[in-house]
């Protein structure tokens, strides 16, 4: 009983959802799709009747077995120019016929399950072919509007488009720009975007035609249904015919899969069944090519009016496939009221929108216009089936550019020693900028090859491994460190070596901290810790060694990915350091030297101490810590900088501000403290004026400043700055904006990133 009631309670929460979410939505869309409909049948060379079918197919056949819950299918721009084609090659019921042949296909394709698949076509060849369609769509309708007829090109309709302009000035003109007039401006006045722009427009061209009188011409669909037809077996080559059974089932696929995947970005609801999408789009075609309808395919315009209406689930695109029947069955005679070139201009503007600058911005940043204009362009000059091989073809070279892109990179570092960094696929086609940049190494030079590739080729280890023959018989020496896959090493040792890609490894993100690092903290890798393995797989050590396991795990962790890669240079440096930067900063945890320098072993001496302070010289009490450090540094290992590098919300500061309230129990630190006496007086002395950062941030950028004044109170880095042997160098870090800024005459600025 209580199964039937939660079953009971289910279908009357469904029905209500219909009522007050799907039902108006399939309204909207009814009242977009039919004047949609009537102008693709118009410009595809279709009868009228034909597009209404192909709505009311697209919506109740595909809205019921399609695997998209909020997707509304039905007759698509995009397909006008090949259905424009068959019809003029095979005629309206050999087109008919190739709908259904095509639909099969689909169905077969969706039982096997390749939907996916079809996704692999560039998005960049699809836009381009679409806005290619729009292009050709818009200037054949264009002559329409202006009183004349379209030409057998889009080149041909180019060309006479000025005589059009100037020599006809007809009422069939003032009816198209009324109507581009109205798509315009109507979503432009929000009280009234409740009637669909496409209705308002049509509708008040028909009735200013009509209340004016105007000589134009008119739909025709007086006859209804009576223009059904039944398809027939087309005659001619059947290669041809093969193709374009092919062509139409690929193109209203791969648009309907995409419309599928751009809808799911629009609504929470659930995820389309591809595959499903598929097969619903085959049965759709089949049934509307049997009864003389257009090819069906997922719309965009249509899906993204569903969504923004309020569809919830798949009887929105059901009801609004009902409503096209009814109206079709039994208002059909009101089209005859709408003036065909209205339905011209509907077909400009629709044509004019099918090139997304949307879609353009996004293929610039990804690399991928020129694949969209060529495709374009291709589809607009040869054609579109042509244009659409042009474009694959295109994307095609330009995946391949990228998958075998190399970067060679050649320079003399100190000790005239050669490094040569060669990073990416390492194939034939990038032999020749490979030994182009090896020549320029002089013969006898000491080379230190490092060779990050994923993938090596034979042509490029012959390449390679000839060049480091001939190099060492002139005497010089090569060191191949192979960072990321042995390709090399197996080949010369004649071992099989992998034909396919080595798969990147993931990044470590070593700067990450722990506890945000990917599977949680380090302390889950088992370490041996007093004999005992600890971590993921054993107990944990005594509280009082809490720490000991992450700090063992990260050098676990260091010596098993970090090592290996730094240990060359690790050893050429052991028995000396040539550092040549002093890094004086806080001891804060959240500041890493090497992460926001972008440094590594070697280029630091750092000091780190509470505050970032730099003791005066002879200054009481005496730290003779940071004193031996600056000594050294400068005498020693011959700095040629010195860096203090203070910090956004630095706890030192934030003691000094609280005038030692907040160091109550420390009396070490309050001693290190009076070292920022001076810091304070600068503070108090300065011009907060124009400042925008609080007390406290402003009070550690003063620090900075103050403590490279206590810098040259020592008389050894005083007389090397007069010399200009030494730099000093303020800092601060943005702690909360992860910026650095620099120091500029008591003033900071942000560190700009340098361009990629």
């Amino acid at each position: 009983m209580t199964r039937d009631t939660e079953r009971s309670r289910a279908i009357t929460q469904r029905l209500l959802s219909v009522l007050r979410h799907d039902l108006p939505a399939s309204l909207v869309v009814f009242l977009v799709a039919v004047p949609l409909s009537l102008g693709i049948a118009v410009t595809s060379g279709a009868p009228l009747i034909a597009g209404l079918i192909a709505a009311v197919v697209g919506g109740i056949v595909a809205g019921v077995a399609g695997g998209s819950v909020v997707q509304v299918s039905g007759p698509a721009a995009g397909l006008a120019l090949v259905v424009a084609e068959l019809v003029r090659t095979y005629g309206w019921r050999a087109t008919c016929m190739i709908t259904l042949l095509a639909g099969v296909l689909q169905i077969v394709l969706g039982a096997f399950k390749v939907a996916r698949t079809a996704l692999a076509v560039s998005p960049a060849v699809v836009h381009g072919m679409l806005a290619g369609v729009g292009v050709v769509i818009a200037l054949a309708q264009l002559h329409v509007v202006l009183g004349g007829r379209p030409q057998n090109s889009a080149l041909e309709n180019l060309i006479e488009l000025p005589n059009q302009i100037v020599n006809n000035h007809s009422h069939a003109v003032a009816v198209g720009v009324l109507t581009i007039a109205v798509l315009l401006s109507w979503p432009r006045l929000p009280r009234l975007n409740a009637v669909p722009a496409p209705l308002a427009a049509l509708t008040i061209a028909a009735l200013t035609a009509g209340v004016l009188e105007w000589d134009i011409a008119r739909a025709d669909l007086s006859r209804g249904f009576s223009d059904w037809v039944t398809p027939d077996l087309p005659k001619g080559d059947w290669h041809g015919i093969a193709g374009a059974v092919l062509l139409v089932a690929l193109l209203a696929g791969v648009e309907s899969l995409l419309c599928s995947v751009a809808a799911d970005r629009l609504h929470d609801g659930p995820r389309a069944d591809l595959d499903r999408e598929l097969t619903g789009q085959g049965l759709a075609n089949l049934v509307s090519g049997a009864l003389g309808g257009l090819p069906v395919a997922g719309v965009v315009v249509r899906t993204t009016t569903n969504i923004r209406a309020g569809a919830r689930s798949r009887w929105s695109t059901i009801l609004h496939g009902t409503w096209v029947l009814l109206f079709a069955a039994g208002f059909s005679w009101t089209v005859t009221l709408i003036p065909m070139e209205a339905l011209a201009a509907l077909l400009v503007f629709i044509g004019v929108r099918m090139v997304n600058l949307g879609t353009v911005r996004g293929l610039h940043g990804h690399g991928e216009l020129p694949v969209y204009v060529i495709t374009m362009g291709a589809v607009i000059v040869i054609g579109l089936a042509e244009g659409v091989l042009v474009g694959l073809g295109l994307a095609a070279l330009s995946a391949l550019r990228r998958l075998t892109r190399v970067s060679v990179q050649v320079r003399l570092e100190p000790g005239d020693r050669w490094h040569v960094v060669v990073t990416g696929s390492l194939t034939f086609v990038g032999v020749p900028r490979l030994t182009e940049n090896l020549r320029a190494i002089p013969p006898g030079a000491v080379v230190d090859l490092d060779l990050n590739v994923d993938f090596m080729d034979n042509a490029a280890f012959e390449a390679l491994h000839s060049w480091r023959l001939d190099h060492e018989r002139t005497g010089g020496a090569i060191h191949i460190d192979e960072i990321h896959d042995e390709w090399y090493t197996s080949a010369t040792r004649g071992r099989r070596v992998s034909p396919a890609k080595t798969p990147p490894k993931a990044p470590d993100r070593w700067w990450l901290p722990r506890a945000y690092r990917r599977g949680g903290p380090l302390s889950t890798i088992p370490v041996r810790h007093g004999g005992v393995w600890v971590g993921s797989r054993a107990e944990s050590p005594a509280s009082g060694d809490a720490g000991t396991p992450d700090l063992l795990a990260g050098t676990a962790d260091f010596q098993r990915r970090t090592a290996p890669l730094v240990r060359p240079f690790l050893t050429r440096m052991a028995r000396t350091q040539d550092p040549s930067h002093l890094f004086i900063t806080c001891a804060d945890s959240r500041l890493v030297p090497n992460l926001i320098t972008a440094s590594g072993p070697g280029d630091l001496f750092t000091v780190r101490n509470i505050g970032n302070f730099v003791p005066r010289y002879g200054s009481a009490p005496a730290d003779d810590s940071v004193v031996a450090a600056i000594e050294y540094a400068t005498t020693a290992l011959n700095v040629r900088t010195i860096t203090v590098c203070g910090h956004s919300g630095c706890g030192a500061m934030a003691a000094l501000l609280s005038a030692g309230e907040k160091i109550g129990g420390l009396p070490g630190l309050g001693r290190w403290l009076r070292h920022g006496d001076h810091t304070l007086a600068r503070y108090i002395l300065s011009d907060p004026t124009g400042e925008e950062q609080g007390p406290l941030d402003r009070l550690c950028r003063v620090n900075v400043v103050q403590q490279l004044e206590n810098l040259r109170t020592y008389p050894s880095v005083a007389e090397l700055e007069r010399e200009g042997r030494v730099q000093l160098v303020g800092l601060y870090f943005d702690i909360g904006a992860a910026h650095v800024h620099v120091l500029d005459r008591e003033r900071f600025t942000p560190v700009a990133a340098l361009p990629r």
